[in-house]
């Protein structure tokens, strides 16, 4: 059977990448306490790529296509900006912010794909599908919206925040740009390709970068951690392709508003991983976000 006739597989696709890359940020926050984010997304990207190209040779994909220059050219701008730059910049706010504001930020991301989407593909959304997209960033404002008494550094929320919304920009950006490609190429070819995109503006940021020894370091230090694999191996690989995917077989804006559960499921994570407690706020944002997906995915 083909993967195009299971109904709804671009919304399941969508709904799981939200699930595995929770759990991927979970881990990244985790690392992110030895580890540079530059180091650290280009170890997430390097080990996606060195999985992808086996698993292209697998399913006899590992060639050059014979596509548009214009089309290389939309594979490498998304792979380099909305891999190799936004999630940088994701990696430094997470580092900032912590899982909870990062969340909070992370809800940008389905407005601007949204945004994009109408501007540069012609999408549309139904009523009710803005109602769910609305349910859905309400319920993680609600999810995240809590105090612990803690002191607040102004200065840092505010750094976290701009990095997190330019990594979101970026993020909507480049996958809007690369999805009139996905309608027609292989997803496995075109995720490899955007991740190795992803590499290569690294590898050359790093060149230029006069800190690069401390930040090479960073991945060794006392070994490379679990966290540090197990998230690369979710985040750059299962999620890549669970979201280009979602992307591929549905409308970018009801992939994007599913996508945006993630934030909740970091919240569920976090519980059972970090021992972090579901307050009253959280679980009203739960109930919310389910409501939300379910008026987006059947509502289009």
């Amino acid at each position: 059977m083909n993967i195009a006739q299971i109904p709804f597989i671009g919304e399941i696709m969508a709904i799981t990448t939200a699930v595995i890359w929770a759990a991927a940020v979970i881990l990244f926050k985790k690392s992110g306490e030895t580890v540079h984010p530059i180091g650290l997304n280009l170890f997430k990207n390097s080990l996606g790529v060195l999985l992808l190209i086996p698993t292209l040779l697998f399913i006899n994909q590992l060639e050059l296509r014979d596509i548009p220059a214009y089309d290389y050219l939309m594979i490498f701008l998304s792979g380099a900006i909305g891999i190799g730059i936004a999630d940088t910049f994701f990696f430094k706010s997470l580092n900032y912010l912590g899982a909870g504001l990062t969340a909070i930020v992370d809800c940008l991301y389905s407005p601007f794909v949204i945004g994009f989407s109408f501007l540069l593909l012609g999408e549309s959304l139904s009523y009710w599908q803005i109602v769910g997209v609305l349910l859905i960033l309400s319920a993680v404002l609600t999810a995240t919206n809590q105090s612990d008494g803690r002191p607040i550094d102004k200065k840092r929320i505010i750094k976290g925040l701009l990095f997190g919304a330019t990594a979101m920009f970026l993020t909507g950006f480049g996958v809007v740009i690369v999805k009139p490609v996905l309608e027609h190429e292989p997803l496995m070819w075109v995720t490899t390709l955007r991740l190795l995109s992803g590499v290569l503006v690294l590898l050359f940021l790093l060149f230029f970068n006069n800190k690069r020894r401390i930040i090479i370091q960073s991945l060794f230090k006392n070994g490379i951690r679990l966290s540090t694999v197990l998230g690369s191996f979710l985040g750059a690989y299962v999620a890549m392709i669970l979201w280009l995917g979602g992307m591929k077989y549905t409308q970018a804006s009801t992939a994007a508003a599913l996508n945006q559960t993630n934030s909740i499921f970091i919240f569920i994570f976090a519980y059972f991983i970090l021992k972090e407690k579901i307050n009253l706020k959280k679980t009203i944002g739960i109930i919310l976000a389910v409501a939300g997906a379910l008026l987006v995915t059947f509502s289009s």
